[in-house]
């Protein structure tokens, strides 16, 4: 299936939506069916105000951390203008098909412990651009959370492009029926990404999402050589926004050049570099990530 092909039955289903539509328009006025997101048991939003502070290594990582802890994982990558992950899971290139309950996601592994859907298994081209409005957008978002075929999983991680617009309004409207675990929040140490980080925490308040917690990215980098820790972003910005805003601080991920090259390559991180600086703080933040999770739920 192309992304043509998705977006002309999504805009359809826009043009329905936002032109003449007499539903209710509020998401807590009406409960949909479950569909296909009936099996899954949580669902975690990693957010940023600011673009470029690795949402998408968050939830890659975050993904590999949870499959390891023993858990099925989902990953919606709804950032359509740059959907990175599918590299970083060394899953471009393939394929998605229409089965009998809607769209099969792309299985990363051999045990299927990992599934992925992504604008970049539609587009025809790798470097295709996505050229669109923002109603052909958020067709295509609802049309991911409604038609993808999940399964049963244990947590669905939604990989978001950076603000707090369109994209952002749509999925979290689309998801609220499905009651979302809540929000990780994440951000590098500098001021200018503290700062639009701020506003993607109000952004969180005014759509009633819970924020789980905040993760201090890049936070330093560890030489390999002689284990000194140089701080090329500065240090401590996201530990002082989440005391200030009154929300969980998760932890601080270094940089790691063993992390970009698995990114890279799409290797697993998580199983082949436990010795490195970044491996407990990603370990760290899945463990509080599971500690959400009330004891009969998980």
């Amino acid at each position: 299936m192309s992304v043509g092909s998705a977006c002309d039955h999504g805009e359809w289903a826009a043009e329905g939506r936002y032109e003449g539509d007499t539903r209710p328009s509020s998401p807590l006025s009406f409960r949909p069916e479950p569909g296909n997101l009936a099996g899954v048991r949580h669902i975690v939003l990693v957010l940023s105000g600011k673009g470029g502070v690795g949402k998408s290594t968050i939830s890659t990582e975050l993904a590999l951390a949870l499959r390891h802890a023993g858990k099925k994982v989902g990953i919606l990558d709804v950032d359509l203008c740059g959907p990175s992950i599918p590299r970083m899971l060394r899953a471009q290139g393939r394929a998605v098909h229409q089965g009998d309950s809607g769209w099969v996601p792309v299985f990363v592994d051999r045990e299927q412990s990992i599934s992925l859907m992504s604008v970049g298994f539609l587009l025809e081209q790798p470097d295709e651009a996505v050229v669109w409005r923002g109603p052909k957008k958020n067709a295509l978002i609802k049309q991911f959370v409604s038609d993808v075929a999940w399964g049963q999983l244990d947590y669905l991680l939604v990989d978001t492009p950076p603000g707090t617009s369109d994209e952002h309004m749509a999925v979290v409207d689309a998801l609220r029926p499905h009651s979302p675990l809540g929000a990780l929040v994440v951000t590098t140490p500098q001021a200018v990404s503290v700062g639009d980080v701020r506003r993607e925490l109000t952004f969180c308040r005014k759509v009633g999402l819970r924020v789980i917690g905040l993760v201090e990215n890049m936070s330093g980098f560890v030489c390999p050589h002689c284990s000194e820790c140089t701080n090329v972003f500065s240090k401590g910005g996201g530990e002082e926004l989440a005391r200030h805003a009154g929300v969980p601080f998760l932890g601080s991920v270094p940089l790691d050049p063993e992390l970009t090259r698995s990114l890279e390559d799409g290797r697993d991180f998580i199983q082949d570099f436990p010795d490195s600086p970044a491996f407990p703080a990603l370990s760290s933040i899945a463990q509080k990530i599971l500690s959400e999770t009330p004891a009969g739920l998980s």
